[in-house]
């Protein structure tokens, strides 16, 4: 059987040439994670930190202040939830259509077929961890013909094949390969344009709020009943000391765990492993494990765990 593997947050090695956006103005600081699969990076730089893909691939971004990540889509889920910092969310192909601000702990399910970006507007540096539904992650980024347009003054062209080139470096799209076409005005057009109201109410939970839902059990923030209905080919809880289930448990499907506060145990087989905030653990499917919280004080975590469902666009409920 397949042993659990684990990524503590001070071992992950980033990528700053991961995406297109590497050398423009505002973009060219901030850092890229693969954790577990190897996500939707566009370098060949990018380290993995763990191959494995449990039917999600997990991820994380980390910005100094006022750093933003340009306008992008995505063909399945993307979460993030802030581990680290004060961070706006905005979304539009322009980045016009709507903005929220997020707080440490709280979690983002953004729909598919929306551009969004992303900026740490905390003054410290930030970090946002990150869930990519499916094990291909939806076969990459689409991006916003005008961030497309930045990265090619910049130097940096996009393949067809997904891979990124660097003129700068002397680079030059294979012979045979075309560059990636841009998006076509009829799929532009389809893009989800939701205002603030929609996307608060039905794709944002509050960490505050989470904590005292689970007070007595964990909470389901992301699944066909969560708190935000959806059906991503994966499901997500939220556990704090007082939720915990004090018998052991079995990883009926792969399951990872990430922490967001406190020092936990987890215990499997023989074995056993502290864990802390921003710490990643990914448990095959059929491992026997318990948790339990080793310190006093706050303490939380988010659990992803694969389901049957297919990864692919933002379930609403009607189909």
């Amino acid at each position: 059987m397949k042993q659990p593997q684990w990524v503590r947050f001070g071992d992950l090695i980033p990528c700053r040439s991961a995406f297109i956006d590497a050398h423009t103005p505002g973009s060219d600081q901030k850092e890229n994670f693969t954790i577990i699969g190897g996500g939707v990076s566009e370098s060949p730089d990018q380290h993995i930190h763990i191959q494995a893909t449990p039917g999600f691939n997990i991820g994380a971004a980390g910005q100094p202040p006022r750093c933003f990540n340009s306008l992008h889509s995505h063909n399945t889920a993307e979460v993030f939830f802030v581990l680290k910092g004060r961070w706006r969310f905005f979304w539009g192909e322009t980045g016009e259509d709507g903005e929220v601000v997020l707080e440490e702990g709280d979690i983002f399910n953004i729909p598919t077929r929306m551009f969004r970006g992303f900026e740490n507007i905390g003054s410290d540096y930030g970090m946002i961890m990150s869930i990519l539904g499916g094990d291909d992650a939806g076969g990459g980024v689409i991006w916003a013909p005008h961030v497309r347009a930045a990265a090619d003054a910049h130097g940096l062209v996009l393949g067809e094949s997904g891979r990124l080139y660097d003129t700068e470096k002397n680079e030059t799209l294979p012979t045979g390969e075309s560059e990636m076409p841009l998006p076509e005005a009829q799929w532009l057009n389809a893009l989800l344009r939701p205002d603030a109201a929609t996307v608060v109410k039905h794709y944002v939970a509050r960490y505050w709020d989470m904590v005292a839902i689970s007070a007595k059990q964990p909470v389901l923030v992301i699944g066909e009943n969560g708190l935000l209905k959806d059906k991503p080919g994966f499901t997500v809880d939220f556990l704090t000391r007082t939720s915990l289930n004090q018998q052991a448990q079995t990883a009926e499907k792969d399951v990872v765990l990430m922490v967001m506060r406190g020092h936990w145990t987890l215990a499997w087989e023989d074995e056993s492993l502290t864990l802390n905030p921003g710490d990643t653990v990914w448990l095959p499917e059929g491992t026997d494990y318990h948790l339990d919280v080793n310190v006093s004080g706050e303490s939380s975590l988010f659990r992803v765990t694969r389901t049957e469902d297919a990864a692919g666009l933002t379930w609403t409920g009607d189909a």
